[in-house]
């Protein structure tokens, strides 16, 4: 092979320099970190979750560190649409990288609503449909958890946008592929996963809650065996890209997920203890492709081994 791989990838209409983006809710919303690394280097920002109107999140203690992880239990504290807009857009677009919006609500037509009023906002390329939420009119059930409400959320948020939309699954489900095929028939263009695992970390001296929510998300490497195996589950259910996230901390274990079926993946995480592994990553991804003489980043993806047998099981 002779020069450089070819890493660039392509979700939905959006296209990427590399297939590493960051993680909703582990990069704030660009600022934060501008300072400390190049955000052109990355493959696509997704900033933090935005709903309808400002929401001020869970109260503290919101986040404790466990083995090989966090668990957290911010709330989804942000500053609403308009807020996001007015406050972030003009920096973000000073930024050759792409941006995409994680987007929530507590209801059907607050996730269409919100999708309505970004998609003609200059800069921003996709969504990223958080559908871990619970929805109020249906008892707190997540929509991410249920078929029927899965289907309902994706196909208002696909009526309301042009926009690229990628929902972003919940892990908490018997049948991820079921889910995958779900959002892939509504028309979306993408998927992601995984989101947080639900978790509870307990003060043994006070017997309490570590958390003041009680239940927080657990996230990093300790779920990165878990969120390979559903991404790989979940990419030979469906035809759309894949994005795989989830204890991401290195190009050997982003490389896990892109074998596995991914066609990019997301760095959340990491981020809190050592900004540049985003980076890292990305160089990691084609140092692997240059020792291997392979040309491009598609070459592996879901290039995964299996053995003969079928299925495994354990």
């Amino acid at each position: 092979m002779i020069g450089k791989p070819d890493i660039a990838v392509k979700i939905g209409a959006i296209e990427m320099k590399n297939p590493v983006m960051v993680a909703s809710g582990t990069f704030g919303y660009g600022p934060e970190y501008a300072g400390l690394i190049d955000l052109n280097r990355l493959g696509a920002i997704v900033v933090k979750g935005i709903s309808l109107e400002p929401h001020e999140g869970n109260p503290t203690p919101r986040i404790v560190e466990v083995a090989s992880g966090i668990v957290n239990a911010i709330g989804l504290q942000n500053p609403g649409v308009a807020g996001f807009v007015d406050t972030y857009m003009k920096f973000l677009r000073g930024f050759d990288t792409p941006v995409i919006v994680n987007i929530w609500g507590r209801t059907v037509e607050e996730y269409a609503e919100v999708a309505k009023r970004l998609s003609d906002v200059e800069g921003v390329a996709g969504l990223e449909v958080n559908i871990s939420c619970p929805n109020i009119k249906e008892g707190g059930i997540a929509f991410g958890t249920d078929p029927k409400m899965t289907e309902e959320v994706i196909t208002a948020v696909r009526k309301a946008t042009d926009l690229t939309i990628i929902p972003k699954l919940s892990a908490a489900v018997t049948d991820i592929g079921q889910f995958a095929k779900i959002a892939e028939n509504c028309g979306s263009d993408a998927i992601s996963l995984i989101n947080s695992l639900p978790s509870l970390v307990i003060d043994v001296g006070k017997r309490k809650p570590a958390l003041a929510n009680t239940i927080g998300g657990l996230t990093g490497p300790a779920i990165r065996p878990v969120a390979v195996k559903l991404v790989w589950q979940a990419a030979s259910a469906v035809e759309i890209p894949v994005i795989g996230m989830g204890g991401i901390t290195s190009g050997g274990s982003a490389l896990e997920f892109i074998i596995a079926g991914a066609s990019a993946v997301a760095v959340g995480t990491a981020t809190f203890t050592d900004p540049s592994t985003v980076l890292s990553v990305i160089d990691g991804i084609e140092a692997y492709l240059i020792e291997n003489g392979l040309g491009s980043i598609g070459e592996i993806v879901g290039s995964l081994d299996l053995p003969a047998a079928g299925t495994p099981n354990f």
